[in-house]
């Protein structure tokens, strides 16, 4: 017989808002989460700056390791959060 696992994907992920301002979270649920966010029910900060559009997203291997690259991603500079956007 075969165990299955609901195993959760985590996402780090970085929403450019209006205005050109870069937020980063996570979640597990990417879709959901960006849905949540342009219709102001996510972050404060989010909510004074909509819309906002998924510009990055990487997936992580559990909450934790989540929470600790959105944490690193959130210490970078802004050229710095921009050149992982366009992956150099």
């Amino acid at each position: 017989s075969c165990t299955c696992y609901n195993v959760l994907m985590w996402y780090v992920y970085i929403l450019k808002c209006r205005g050109g301002s870069l937020y980063a979270g996570i979640t597990n649920d990417l879709k959901r989460r960006l849905k949540q966010h342009n219709q102001a029910k996510a972050s404060k900060y989010t909510r004074a700056y909509l819309p906002v559009k998924l510009v990055y997203s990487m997936k992580c291997a559990d909450k934790s390791a989540a929470l600790k690259t959105e944490a690193q991603i959130k210490k970078l500079k802004r050229k710095e959060k921009l050149a992982l956007i366009k992956g150099n």
